[in-house]
């Protein structure tokens, strides 16, 4: 099992949390981001800069990604396309995204999407607080302690 991270969006705090739990429990991080990320010396973590455009990133994590592994976004159709390929998919904010909810969330999105375009506005996600980072966490530690198996 890897977990890799749309990184570009992905919060600093956040990926803080995915650098401890690399290095503790020895499963292999990949930031993934159309700019250099900088990481720490750590031989579970890496960093992968692709070229600029469009879903870049998010394509090369859907090839990369195998059954199983663990991708980290926010990005709903990344979500749903690995899924699709047998992997999981956490939202920084501590959501588990699955087979039976991510249609429902695609959808939701596009019709925000719909009113967007029409100069509707409707506003961002509230900032992160400690609940949601607290919240990531813990449903980190449940998905590592059920599906990493070391060596």
């Amino acid at each position: 099992m890897k977990i890799w991270v749309d990184a570009d969006a992905c919060p600093n705090v956040i990926k803080e949390i995915l650098f401890r739990v690399a290095n503790r429990v020895g499963v292999q991080v990949t930031l993934v981001a159309n700019q250099y990320i900088r990481v720490p010396p750590s031989p579970y973590i890496r960093s992968t800069q692709v070229e600029s455009g469009f879903d870049v990133a998010d394509n090369y994590i859907v090839q990369q990604a195998e059954a199983g592994d663990l991708v980290i976004t926010a990005d709903i159709p990344l979500a749903d396309e690995v899924i699709t390929k047998g992997a999981h998919a956490l939202n920084p904010r501590g959501e588990m995204y699955s087979k039976e909810t991510i249609k429902q969330r695609l959808q939701m999105r596009d019709f925000m999407d719909t009113l967007r375009s029409s100069g509707i506005q409707t506003g961002g996600p509230a900032p992160m607080g400690q609940a949601e980072r607290q919240q990531f966490a813990n449903k980190l530690d449940t998905f590592i302690a059920r599906y990493h198996r070391k060596g």
